[in-house]
């Protein structure tokens, strides 16, 4: 996404636009030294978890097909034999098939641990069972997420995907033409290069063209990390409970339906209280009469429109627990974020307490909505491509940035042999105002700039060890 500058190391009488780009050009390259790694794992466990979905799903549905054969059976029958192939199991969830050729998937859980039970909806014929998040999917996730130390790397990455925000904004301004370079020589890369000179141009054309892409990636991964995104954009643009128009909530919210570090429940939705049964609260819902049982509530969620596609229901928890129907495309439900609904039945008079469709949300939760399916590649076979395309390419922008700054560094140099800082800067000032915006913006990004700020400035360039050893 960048540029180096081959011209001969600034004196005094550089100009300020000289300055300006040593300055941009350094703080790019001090970026690119804590991003470049995150970047390479995030981009390589992307990989992991979109064609692992792509091939066996999320959870795993995708790997076994059936013969259809006439209708399907009873959901309660399928249940059954969920439940009795996993002696003193509890059922906690349902998940329909994805295709008529594609088996129901039963969540039983087991004391503490959760397993997946795959069955034939058509015979009721168990045909595998499995423990749920323990597959390759939820460990790419988890390093994706958390680098496998928990809210120590949700933190490392959060700074890295807020200093990639900078390293793009930077790589921008270090690739607009200047020199009387033309923007085609710029957006297309030439390929009589050799050497150094080729991964340079190809670092510069595939960075920008993949830029807009990685920055609508790291703002939808940074909604959900611990700090920018469930301390700060995810609480102003959550589902507000008051439109539950006086139904009794309770004191779990929607992100306790989530298992594992795998998201289940919309953004929008994680921070909203879940609804309460045991009231008279709520609208008509299933017809009153109606034995409410897993049997009923999947009929109802057909006839309510839930059955485009698949759609997941969860079982009431507790004594003021909800039937909890939902469809998302987050969840590979359905490919279209806009059709995305989640609707809380009381568990005593079938009531509706609760019926949040994609219209529902506010305007960052529709954003956050499509952004996620994008980022997951929901959205349909295009998406997938893109995608693909999308995480190679930033693995390659990574790699020549490294060989770029290999290339240029002198034999034997025993120096980090960054871009030099400019002499008699003045616009010093600028750039802590920049990091205290950052600091608004992206906090723990923010608050790195500021301390590699002062380090180089206070630190680096006064000892002269230290000012050799980072030159």
């Amino acid at each position: 996404m960048a540029t180096d500058h081959d011209s001969p190391l600034p004196t005094q009488e550089a100009n300020l636009t000289e300055k300006f780009y040593r300055a941009v050009w350094r703080w790019h390259f001090y970026a690119g030294l804590y991003v470049i790694p995150f970047l390479c794992v995030l981009a390589v466990t992307g990989l992991m978890m979109l064609w692992t979905s792509v091939i066996d799903g999320r959870d795993g549905e995708k790997a076994y097909a059936v013969q259809p054969k006439g209708d399907p059976i009873a959901v309660s029958m399928q249940a059954e034999t969920a439940v009795s192939s996993i002696p003193g199991g509890v059922l906690k969830k349902y998940i329909g098939p994805l295709d008529v050729d594609g088996a129901a998937l039963f969540r039983v859980d087991m004391g503490d641990e959760a397993l997946m039970v795959a069955v034939n909806p058509y015979t009721g014929e168990h045909i595998d069972t499995w423990s749920r998040r323990a597959g390759l999917y939820d460990l790419a996730n988890d390093i994706h997420g958390s680098l496998l130390i928990g809210d120590v790397g949700d933190r490392l990455i959060e700074i890295a995907a807020g200093l990639g925000v900078v390293l793009i904004v930077s790589g921008l301004y270090l690739w607009w033409p200047r020199n009387g370079a033309s923007f085609a020589e710029t957006l297309i890369p030439d390929l009589r290069l050799r050497g150094r000179a080729l991964w340079k141009t190809l670092h510069q054309s595939i960075g920008f063209y993949i830029s807009a892409v990685l920055l609508v990636f790291l703002l939808s991964g940074l909604s959900w990390s611990g700090i920018w995104g469930e301390k700060f954009v995810q609480a102003w643009s959550t589902f507000p409970a008051e439109k539950w128009d006086n139904v009794p909530l309770s004191d779990d919210i929607h992100a306790s339906m989530n298992h594992g570090a795998i998201k289940e429940v919309p953004w929008a939705l994680e921070q909203t209280p879940m609804p309460e049964s045991g009231s008279v609260a709520g609208v008509t819902g299933m017809p009153t009469g109606t034995p409410i049982s897993l049997d009923t509530v999947v009929a109802f969620g057909y006839t309510v429109g839930f059955g485009e596609r698949r759609f997941q229901v969860n079982l009431p928890q507790g004594e003021g627990g909800v039937w909890t129907l939902s469809q998302d495309s987050m969840s590979d439900d359905t490919t279209n974020p806009s059709s995305d609904r989640t609707m809380h039945l009381d568990r005593y008079t079938g009531k509706i307490l609760a019926d949040v469709k994609y219209e529902d949300y506010s305007p960052g939760g529709k954003v956050m909505a499509v952004s996620i399916a994008f980022h997951e590649g929901d959205m349909g076979i295009w998406n997938i491509a893109l995608n693909t395309i999308f995480c190679l390419s930033v693995i390659f922008v990574c790699v020549s940035g490294v060989v770029m700054w290999w290339k240029r560094r002198p034999a034997k140099a025993g120096r980090l042999v960054a871009p030099p800082m400019p002499i008699d800067m003045p616009l010093w000032k600028g750039a802590i105002c920049i990091g205290l915006a950052l600091c608004l913006a992206f906090p723990l990004a923010g608050i790195a700039v500021l301390v590699i700020l002062a380090m180089d400035m206070l630190v680096l360039q006064r000892i002269p060890p230290l000012k050799r050893a980072f030159s």
